[in-house]
């Protein structure tokens, strides 16, 4: 099925031009919002496909103005004349996100939300949709609106005292001024922090399964991909170059990258690969260090963990089914968790699962209190925290409330450009040109 959307003041005339209802005592220009018609569209008076017409009135519309959506039988051919008819009785091609430009414009939506809708046609997994969801519902606004109606009230009190400093205003007392700012300081700096796992949560985590030849990773990727992906051989060196796959774990995309084995060689293409390897683990969100556990622990094994230290980082040691030789206990300190695996059977349980988000930190994330998401929406946040920052450690130092005022103003400033409410016309237009056309 194909749909084509008309927004604006004309939306109605326009559909009347194209679309004629199999009804013929109804007329497209009376039509009451929320209400569908079925019939035909016509070009230059020949009748080319059968259509619904859907009909929303403003302000009560997805963009706030008339908004007419005629859906045709899918296929380019019926698709490309109802477009041409639509463009011959008056209509304009849209713009990319056009549609939301216009909801955000009528106040429809807030910036934020207007966002969360790229976000949700983008999202691959289900931690990055529920997070665009959340956005949409208004909940990274309200946070944001939250701090933005303690610092107004803030404000207030600092113009009165800069207005009347000879009088005792009321409610104005270093108490409430400390717990404002605090307050405010401490919410901004929740919001910064989010930005690195909403980052991840959206692009996915970037994970390397890394350790010596033969110890396991290929089988490791397979057993998680759920298909043979990478090539398994007991011939070392056969990885050599990274093999990357996406997997799903815990609503979380991961994006696994089976890298060569890391050891010393003299072979020159083995020790590019290796090289790679080292790279993808030091850029890595995540690391699964895979050891084998039939085997006794070696110098290479060691100076690999020691790469792996202050990185989130899991030990996977591996062929538990073989008698164990492998001295766990010396690079122990080196991971945030040791597991004990079996790669070849290895499926990813809720237990699996659990250990991973730990790791990452975002066991317990709640991506329904809304989360900074994009580089847009964090450099605001991290404005208004630095601003608010300032105008805490100058109130701390004595300054008078007119001085403190003027880095609460810029935090202010900083928090209306994350939400909408005073942004320019040039971040508008790089927001929306994101988008797809049908949005």
């Amino acid at each position: 099925m194909c749909v084509v959307r008309i927004s604006g003041d004309d939306a109605f005339s326009i559909c009347e031009k194209v679309f004629v209802p199999y009804n013929k005592n109804k007329k497209v220009s009376q039509r009451k919002g929320y209400t569908a018609m079925f019939g035909s569209f016509y070009r230059k008076g020949e009748e080319i496909d059968q259509a619904v017409a859907l009909f929303f009135r403003a302000p009560h519309s997805y963009t706030g103005e008339n908004v007419v959506e005629i859906s045709v039988h899918g296929g380019y051919a019926a698709a490309d004349r109802l477009l041409k008819a639509c463009f011959e009785a008056g209509a304009k091609a849209a713009q990319g996100g056009e549609f939301t430009k216009r909801a955000f414009l009528n106040g429809k939506m807030t910036l934020t939300q207007a966002e969360a809708v790229m976000e949700m046609i983008n999202a691959t997994s289900n931690q990055a949709l529920s997070a665009a969801h959340s956005a949409l519902e208004g909940h990274l606004y309200k946070r944001a609106a939250k701090i933005r109606d303690d610092l107004l009230v803030l404000v207030g009190h600092i113009s009165a005292y800069t207005d009347f400093p000879e009088e005792a205003v009321e409610d104005v007392s270093d108490r409430e001024v400390g717990k404002i700012l605090q307050n405010a300081e401490d919410e901004l700096k929740k919001l910064a922090d989010g930005y690195d796992i909403g980052a991840k949560i959206k692009q996915g985590i970037k994970t390397a399964i890394v350790g010596r030849p033969n110890v396991g990773k290929s089988t490791l990727l397979n057993a998680m991909s759920g298909f043979e992906k990478a090539i398994v051989t007991p011939i070392a060196g056969t990885t050599r170059d990274v093999v990357e796959q996406e997997v799903i774990l815990g609503g979380v995309n991961l994006i696994l990258q089976d890298t060569a084995g890391i050891r010393h060689t003299d072979d020159e293409v083995e020790a590019i690969g290796i090289k790679r390897s080292l790279d993808r683990l030091t850029d890595a969100d995540l690391v699964f260090c895979v050891f084998d556990g039939s085997r006794e622990i070696t110098r290479e094994d060691i100076e690999l963990a020691e790469r792996c230290r202050n990185l989130n980082s899991i030990a996977l040691v591996n062929k538990q089914d073989l008698r164990q030789r492998f001295d766990f206990s010396k690079i122990e300190g080196c991971f945030k968790k040791v597991l004990f695996i079996t790669a070849k059977d290895f499926y990813m349980s809720k237990e699996f699962e659990t250990e991973v988000m730990e790791t990452l930190g975002i066991a317990n994330l709640d991506v329904n209190t809304g989360i900074v998401v994009n580089e847009r929406q964090y450099e605001a946040v991290r404005t208004a925290y630095n601003r608010v920052k300032d105008a805490n450690d100058r109130f701390k130092e004595g300054f008078t409330l007119d001085i403190v005022g003027v880095s609460v103003d810029e935090a202010l400033y900083a928090i209306y450009a994350l939400t909408g409410e005073n942004v320019s016309d040039e971040v508008v237009n790089e927001v929306f040109s994101k988008f797809c056309v049908g949005k």
